[in-house]
């Protein structure tokens, strides 16, 4: 299964994601032939890096000789890694990471995302020896995309076990208080993140994008709610602000 997954610039699909598998590798720079992630501009080497899956993290090669490539975990309060010319397997512990390259004057990214990061929880058999049972759906309740589930599980979780689920602008506005800067585009992009995050079937690339994010926002909830992955104790995170900001 892939473990990391590349999101070109102005990438529209999910077909048009890169999904690698733990030991798997891709190289990307302006050359058309030889990289897998083909970025055009004068100022990206021809052959400018590589990324290589490793589990449930990655690692950045910097192929460039003179430009020194950043990091950001846009989550963070500029959270960031510098990765110089040259380095070689620099390793990445982001789950969601911005990899910013500096061409010509322009600052140029793409997204890397690492779905498969864990969290352990409390080990209710630790004196039982022998490795931890692996969690079915591995949630960090301090993350926006969390928020974001749970503000569109809050009218069943609140009794309305047939309620219509609220529009991507409903959820804007029920975060808005404890996030100011939230916007649609930032809704939608941690929906397809969560999508991804609990390996739902990705819908027909033919659909139109409404429905499509339709399908998704009732796929994740019913996950949710069946598999108690948010309960009505968590709606307290729609009245407190995460550490991090996602989007």
């Amino acid at each position: 299964m892939h473990s990391i997954i590349v999101v070109p610039p102005e990438c529209g699909r999910p077909r048009e994601q890169i999904r690698i598998a733990s030991g798997e590798r891709i190289s990307f720079g302006r050359a058309e032939t030889g990289n897998d992630l083909t970025i055009v501009h004068e100022g990206v080497s021809r052959v400018a890096g590589e990324i290589t899956a490793l589990h449930a993290f990655w690692i950045l090669s910097n192929h460039s000789t003179d430009q020194t490539y950043v990091v950001e975990n846009p989550e963070g309060a500029g959270e960031h890694i510098k990765v110089a010319p040259g380095r070689q397997d620099a390793p990445v512990p982001f789950e969601f990471s911005r990899v910013v390259l500096p061409a010509a004057g322009d600052l140029l990214s793409f997204d890397v995302w690492a779905p498969r990061h864990s969290y352990r929880s409390r080990d209710d058999h630790a004196g039982l020896g022998g490795g931890a049972t692996a969690p079915a759906f591995s949630l960090d309740r301090t993350k926006r995309y969390f928020a974001v589930l749970t503000a569109l599980c809050e009218p069943r979780l609140r009794g309305e076990p047939h309620a219509p689920l609220p529009t991507v602008d409903q959820v804007v506005e029920r975060l808005r208080p404890t996030w100011p800067a939230a916007t649609r585009s930032a809704v939608y992009w941690n929906i397809d993140y969560l999508a991804v995050k609990l390996r739902l079937k990705p819908s027909p690339d033919s659909g139109e994008p409404g429905l499509r994010h339709n399908g998704k926002k009732e796929s994740l909830v019913s996950l949710a709610l069946r598999f108690d992955l948010v309960c009505e104790d968590d709606l307290v995170v729609l009245a407190a602000v995460p550490s991090e900001v996602t989007g």
